[in-house]
């Protein structure tokens, strides 16, 4: 693939524009886990309610990424991503305005973080949109490498809940986000070839194709397994190693720094390599990862460098995912990056949840880690027994798209 043809092709505003909603959002999305350690101080909740307190926004994003899905075919995605925008920064001022005073009301700001989370629904169609087949790897890769706003989170948040409180965070949020959405107002920009709208039933006649099925559970386990560790780790690191929740932040945002830069070179070789042999790689690895992290290990320096080849792992495999998505459901893309991204927040609200769950029923993230793991396995050999039929089929879909590999 040639970066100067790339680079000639597409709408590079928008492509910014998507990347920065993307990225600001998810900072926002997955806010609760670098606050987890103060939040649970203060209303001194055990394990599974930390669990479940970081995995409800994961939940409430996934699920919304379908509405969203279907807006973005119907109205267009920016204004789809413009109503998204400003639903999460009036929630994020009236949180700030009116505090929160108990861990029901913590919950239910999980859910309006949850807005947040489904741009991802918005971003990608944004991007892909604008750019051919053969160069869909590395647009969506650069649109997906939002994904590091979850880094941003790590690093700031718990600095800034120690400086001025954690409930202040939640308004201090609001002010890269309006930013982000002034730019997103000026750059960002649908591409020509917008779908007609159709009827809501019909969005929903992909899941008669089993293919759309093999792709949800593909990056359930490859978005999942990213977003389920972004949100658990500075708490992960505080428990098991004692670390400040600060230093557990920096620890936190390294490895999701390396889940979410790897992420547009995972959809590069893809483009390259194709995106089945991608992801066996990515599944073999990250499932190795995984079940490396689930023992206590003998320091946080170690758990650290095999946390962060996990997420190298699940960041590329984020990336090949979608290289593959638009192949099939061209004209679909919309309602497909919805269910996709459903599935993979369901996938991040199962490891979230269930490390936690583990924590408090054994006394150690082991059985939810090897859990995850056991996923990944099943991801790769379902992947092995479809790779003949996608590589023979799929080439034959679109007459007028140039060849790529599947």
């Amino acid at each position: 693939m040639n970066l100067r043809e790339f680079a000639k092709v597409g709408h590079a505003p928008t492509l910014f524009a998507a990347f920065l909603y993307f990225d600001l959002s998810f900072m926002v999305w997955v806010i609760l886990g670098p606050l987890g350690v103060a939040i649970a101080k203060d209303f001194n909740l055990d394990p599974a309610q930390k669990g479940l307190m970081v995995a409800v926004p994961v939940l409430s994003g996934a699920l919304l990424r379908l509405v969203n899905g279907v807006l973005v075919d119907r109205i267009g995605p920016k204004k789809t991503g413009m109503i998204g925008q400003l639903i999460v920064l009036a929630g994020l001022v009236l949180t700030w305005v009116v505090g929160v005073h108990s861990y029901n009301q913590v919950l239910a700001l999980g859910l309006i973080l949850g807005v947040a989370g489904s741009s991802f629904a918005v971003a990608l169609p944004l991007a892909s949109r604008w750019y051919p087949q053969e160069h869909q790897g590395l647009a969506l890769g650069i649109a997906g490498a939002g994904n590091s706003g979850t880094a941003l989170a790590a690093l700031f948040a718990p600095l800034l809940a120690k400086a001025y409180g954690w409930q202040n965070v939640i308004g201090l949020a609001a002010i890269p986000l309006a930013v982000a959405f002034v730019v997103y107002m000026l750059m960002a920009k649908d591409a020509p070839d917008q779908p007609e709208p159709k009827k809501l039933t019909e969005y929903l006649d992909v899941l008669k194709v089993p293919d759309a099925w093999w792709l949800m559970l593909l990056y359930g386990v490859t978005f999942g397994g990213f977003v389920g560790l972004a949100s658990s780790l500075t708490m992960y690191f505080n428990s098991e190693y004692g670390l400040d929740p600060v230093i557990a932040g920096f620890f936190t945002a390294a490895c999701v720094f390396a889940g979410s830069f790897i992420r547009p070179v995972g959809g590069f070789l893809a483009d390259r390599h194709g995106g089945v042999r991608t992801l066996t790689v990515v599944y073999a690895l990250a499932a190795i990862g995984m079940a490396v992290a689930s023992f206590q290990l003998p320091s946080a320096w170690l758990a650290l460098a095999v946390l962060m080849f996990s997420m190298l792992a699940l960041g590329a495999g984020n990336g090949a995912v979608f290289q593959l998505a638009p192949q099939r459901f061209r004209k679909e893309i919309g309602v497909m990056t919805g269910l996709i991204g459903m599935t993979g927040g369901i996938g991040g609200f199962y490891l979230a949840s269930t490390l936690g769950m583990a924590k408090k029923a054994t006394g150690s993230y082991q059985l939810g880690f090897l859990g995850f793991a056991a996923l990944a396995l099943v991801a790769l050999f379902a992947l092995h027994g479809l790779k003949s039929r996608w590589r023979a089929v799929w080439p034959t879909l679109h007459a007028d798209a140039r060849p790529v590999r599947v």
